[in-house]
C-alpha cells in the first residue's frame, strides 16, 4: 500500500493494463494529449455507475478541451466487459486486480467509510498533462457531482 499521496507538478506513474478486451494500454500511449485517470471502487454498483455514466455524459466536451478519459478498478475484464456494455461506456476501462497501478497512484488504503476506517480502493481522479506530468491529484473525490467539480478545476465551465 502506498501511503505517500502523489502532487501536481510530479510525473504520472507509468503503467500498463488490460482493458475489458484484454488489450494492454499504457499511460505512455497517451503521450502528447492530456489524460484525466479515475479509480474507482467496483464496476456495477451504484457510486461507480453514477460516476462512470457522468464521464461518459462529460465525455465529448472532455475530448473537445483536449482530455482523454480512463478508468482503472481492480474487476476483472469480464466485469468490465459488463459494465461498459450495460452502461454505454465508450472510454477505456482498465483492469488492476493485484492492485501494482493503484498502490503506484496511492489510490489504495486506509479510508473512512460509514465512520469506520477501512482498506479499500480511494476513490481518486488525476489529471496528467501531455508531459506525463500530474496537473491535479485528487484523493476521496465523491461520486456525485465529480466531474462537474472536475470541468471546474479544468476551467471548462
Amino acid at each position: 500500500m502506498a501511503s505517500t499521496r502523489l502532487e501536481a507538478g510530479t510525473a504520472a506513474p507509468a503503467f500498463t493494463l488490460p482493458d475489458k478486451d484484454g488489450t494492454p494500454v499504457s499511460l505512455g500511449d497517451y503521450a502528447g494529449q492530456k489524460v484525466v485517470l479515475y479509480f474507482y471502487p467496483a464496476a456495477s454498483t451504484p457510486g461507480c455507475t453514477t460516476q462512470a455514466c457522468d464521464f461518459r455524459d462529460n465525455l465529448a466536451s472532455l475530448a473537445s478541451a483536449g482530455y482523454q478519459v480512463l478508468g482503472i478498478s481492480k474487476d476483472s475484464g469480464d466485469a468490465l466487459q459488463t459494465f461498459a456494455d450495460e452502461q454505454n461506456l465508450t472510454f477505456p476501462l482498465l483492469s488492476d486486480p493485484d492492485l501494482t497501478v493503484h498502490n503506484a497512484y496511492a489510490a489504495y488504503g486506509e479510508k473512512s467509510m460509514y465512520g469506520k476506517t477501512v482498506t479499500g480502493v480511494i476513490r481518486s481522479t488525476f489529471v496528467i498533462d501531455e508531459q506525463g506530468v500530474l496537473e491535479h491529484a485528487l484523493y476521496n473525490v465523491k461520486a456525485t457531482g465529480h466531474v462537474a467539480s472536475l470541468r471546474k478545476k479544468l476551467g471548462l465551465d
